[in-house]
């Protein structure tokens, strides 16, 4: 077999393979001995067809068969003896494709970067620390029982928090539009669930009452069709209800499944709760942070193939967290381009961190990953049991400790800043930057 390797561009690869007739037909040979113990021909006994009959009959199938095989394999051969390492599938081009004639072909690839990880010291983050203090837990317990409000029907003008029953309809033009319309729907005043103006504008209005609410869709509105368009909306109220908040009794405290009782063991239970929050916000504010200054210090060239596979992925999970018709390549590629390069690159660089510093997820981190991870369900022992004989899950935890050892170690050399914070501060999501 004959090789020779091309470097077209920083990644691409065009090589060139050449294999041996004899190769060829000594495998179109195996293929046609195989047919041939098998094959039923009028005239003949299973397995006494004259090979004459045999190769006019099935030669054609079996030398593409053989071919096809052969090209893989030998693509195979071809790039651990060139040392090389593909980040995709080949697009195979043959050359020479004549039956008794060498087989030539060209294979073009990308292939995987090769660098080493460096500027560790360049790396500058904020480590942040919190307290869940009183005042946090006294605001968790409001914020959970507003989750759990109660409506009741009151006969009184609505006012922010209120819940209305509505039927409306809106119209652009005189014409009424696609999803402008609705009867019985339950609206809460101020939840910002509608576009700017429409829950405003049913503030005081009693059931039975009939509103016309003339509203303009914002210039970023989703639906490109209605963006920056007026539309007028009648809006017909069926029914004004009050919330009313749940007293924090065992009624309440039982729905959270939570075994201690009393409210100072519920107390505890939530705190706990926000605790093990703080700390995975923290730690995921630290890891990004280290993330951001690898990707700054370690700019590297990105495969298109690594690209394409990531957006596509991306495209499937965004199809299934919001569902609908659409299929996954209808989605345009550019939504995920961004994001699938950044964690593409992440991807690599972290690799190469671990190759490089010959890291291995270390046990006791895995089992204490899994114990907090446990620990917020009432059978925590049933649930490390689980993890540990799932072998997939396993793996995700051992990928996630692995990850954090790679920031541990950028963090030996890297320029860390303590900062002290409130919980709010600490768990809130940091804000994405807005485009230019």
């Amino acid at each position: 077999m004959q090789v020779s390797v091309e470097n077209t561009s920083a990644l691409e690869r065009r090589m060139t393979i050449g294999v041996p007739a004899e190769r060829i037909e000594t495998e179109v040979n195996k293929r046609l001995q195989q047919t041939a113990r098998k094959a039923k021909i009028p005239g003949f006994r299973p397995g006494k067809v004259p090979m004459s009959v045999i190769r006019q009959r099935y030669e054609d199938g079996a030398r593409q068969e053989a071919l096809g095989d052969l090209i893989q394999a030998t693509f195979y051969e071809a790039v651990v003896e060139q040392k090389l390492n593909p980040a995709g599938a080949p697009s195979v081009e043959p050359k020479t494709f004549e039956k008794g004639k060498d087989l030539e072909y060209i294979a073009t690839f990308e292939v995987f970067p090769e660098f080493s990880v460096a500027g560790f010291e360049s790396v500058s983050v904020e480590r942040l620390s919190a307290d869940v203090a009183d005042s946090d837990l006294d605001n968790m317990l409001e914020i959970l029982r507003k989750q759990n409000v109660r409506f009741e029907v009151a006969d009184r003008a609505a006012a922010n928090e209120d819940q209305l029953n509505i039927d409306f309809v809106g119209k652009i033009d005189g014409e009424a539009f696609a999803g402008g319309s609705a009867t019985g729907t339950q609206l809460v005043l101020g939840s910002g669930r509608m576009i700017p103006g429409f829950e405003d504008g049913l503030v005081g209005a009693k059931a039975g009452e009939e509103r016309v609410l003339n509203l303009t869709f914002p210039e970023d509105y989703q639906n490109l069709e209605l963006a920056g368009k007026i539309a007028e909306f009648t809006v017909t109220v069926n029914t004004v209800s009050a919330p009313t908040l749940p007293e924090l009794n065992e009624a309440f405290f039982n729905q959270f499944g939570i075994k201690e009782t009393g409210i100072e063991g519920f107390r505890t239970e939530v705190r706990k709760n926000m605790q093990r929050e703080l700390r995975q916000a923290i730690k995921s504010k630290l890891k990004n942070q280290v993330m951001d200054g690898l990707l700054a210090a370690n700019p590297i060239e990105v495969p298109k193939a690594l690209l394409e596979n990531e957006v596509n992925r991306l495209r499937v999970q965004a199809v299934q967290q919001f569902g609908g018709n659409i299929k996954p390549d209808q989605l345009p590629a550019e939504l995920f381009e961004e994001q699938a390069k950044r964690r593409v690159e992440l991807g690599l660089i972290v690799a190469e961190v671990v190759k490089q510093f010959d890291l291995k997820p270390d046990d006791a981190r895995v089992r204490e990953m899994i114990q907090e991870m446990a620990s917020a369900y009432q059978e925590p022992e049933q649930v490390v049991a689980w993890y540990y004989k799932n072998e997939q899950q396993m793996n995700e935890v051992r990928s996630v400790v692995l990850e954090e050892q790679v920031v541990d170690t950028v963090l030996q050399k890297a320029s860390v800043t303590d900062k002290a914070v409130s919980y709010e501060e600490a768990v809130k999501p940091v804000e994405a930057p807005q485009a230019d």
